[in-house]
């Protein structure tokens, strides 16, 4: 039995910090979704050119629904970008936007396997 409310205590440990960094992310979006960036260039332009300044031209920019469901996926090469991020112009979409595309030139420089490698050249 003691066992059983210890898991309950951890789940709701782990359900608290979810909420708490959800929480944040949501209210420094919202914050920062307002402030313009200059040139006036939208998320998609900035992961555009994100890609194209690090070689990457096998990788599509996509638009997708919902908020702050931003992601990339290897297996269709794709940066999907929420419909607020890949049409805004703020300061908000273009950070989302480049660390989206940052995950793309992880992907395609093998950063992981290289992190791999060098543990055990040790």
């Amino acid at each position: 039995m003691h066992f059983g409310y210890s898991i309950y205590i951890i789940f709701g440990v782990f359900a608290l910090i979810s909420w708490l960094i959800s929480s944040r992310l949501k209210s420094k979006f919202e914050k920062y979704s307002h402030i313009p960036i200059p040139r006036g260039m939208t998320g998609k332009d900035v992961a555009v050119k994100m890609l194209r300044d690090n070689g990457i031209y096998d990788v599509q920019v996509t638009a997708t629904n919902g908020h702050l469901t931003d992601h990339y996926d290897p297996t269709t090469k794709t940066v999907n970008l929420s419909e607020n991020v890949y049409s805004s112009s703020s300061v908000a979409a273009a950070a989302i936007a480049a660390h989206e595309c940052g995950h793309a030139v992880q992907h395609a420089t093998a950063y992981a396997l290289r992190c791999v490698q060098n543990l055990f050249q040790w």
